[in-house]
């Protein structure tokens, strides 16, 4: 029998305005797809991740939840944060769900999505507070911390190299999702870096995260991009999940468990972040926006 449309959202994450920060399709299922074809659709849509969300029956629990799979234009991958900001963004918005929480089934286990309205202070800072009929929220993702381990390789020089001849302060490799994690000397290094894609897919693990601290004045703590190529994404815009290993950094190096982060691709996006230590979690603020919709019909 012949599978119905699917209907499709396209959403700019980590950002209040289009055109800026991660995009992502969000594709909702109402019936299984098999993996050639989910990865057919990923690979048309060509941006960073597209993702599928499918309801789960939950009658013992108030909060809804979803599966949530997500793809590159190439390979699914067990963690993305700006597609699951995305799609927590399209079913609070569109009405999908009647509640300020949603759990979603992934690869990574249950991860939550909670809705925070933003509040102005007198001050002039940004306060977050839970619940409330406010104009205006951002999304609250509860993520695992990804630790760490030294990087003590041979191949330094050559992936020095591969960020076109940065100074490296700091080197580890994360343990879950085989990333490199690049320290510069400074944010300004970072926005001004100009890597070398051919030569970063011959470096050892899956990409490059690089972060430095931010300038004096610019209203952020930390700095990063992150490459891979390897995964069809020469430059993610705005990677969530890697602030799952940049937060306990910085964290630790400033003395600070809220921090807010900026993403320095050329789209840019901003990320506020809190690093529940004792829970080895990590909760990634921010918003988004609906740029189109439409239906997959094949």
């Amino acid at each position: 029998m012949a599978k119905g449309p699917v209907k499709y959202f396209v959403v700019d994450a980590f950002t209040d305005s289009a055109f800026k920060g991660n995009p992502a399709a969000v594709c909702l299922l109402e019936e299984e797809r098999d993996e050639e074809w989910l990865q057919s659709v990923a690979t048309e849509f060509n941006v960073s991740e597209t993702c599928y969300l499918t309801r789960i029956a939950n009658p013992d629990s108030a909060t809804p939840r979803f599966r949530l799979r997500w793809f590159t234009p190439v390979t699914e991958v067990e963690l993305c944060g700006h597609a699951t900001l995305a799609s927590a963004h399209i079913l609070f918005t569109t009405g999908l769900v009647n509640s300020d929480i949603i759990e979603f089934d992934t690869l990574s286990g249950i991860l939550t999505a909670k809705k925070v309205h933003d509040v102005k202070a007198t001050d002039g800072t940004l306060k977050i507070q839970d619940g409330g009929a406010h104009e205006g929220f951002l999304i609250e993702l509860n993520f695992p911390v990804v630790p760490t381990s030294e990087f003590n390789s041979a191949e330094v020089s050559a992936i020095s190299e591969a960020l076109n001849g940065a100074s490296l302060i700091d080197i580890k490799r994360t343990t879950t999702s085989d990333d490199l994690f690049a320290v510069l000397p400074s944010g300004k290094h970072v926005m001004e870096l100009q890597p070398q894609f051919d030569a970063i897919q011959k470096c050892p693990g899956r990409g490059i995260i690089v972060s430095g601290i931010a300038p004096p004045g610019s209203g952020f703590d930390f700095i990063s991009r992150f490459f891979c190529p390897k995964n069809g994404i020469n430059e993610d815009p705005v990677c969530g999940s890697a602030h799952c290993t940049l937060t306990p950094y910085w964290s630790q190096k400033l003395g600070k468990c809220d921090c807010i982060a900026y993403a320095a691709s050329p789209r840019g996006g901003i990320i506020n972040v809190h690093l529940d230590e004792q829970n080895q979690r990590v909760l990634l603020r921010g918003k988004a926006v609906t740029v189109m919709e439409g239906c997959v019909l094949v």
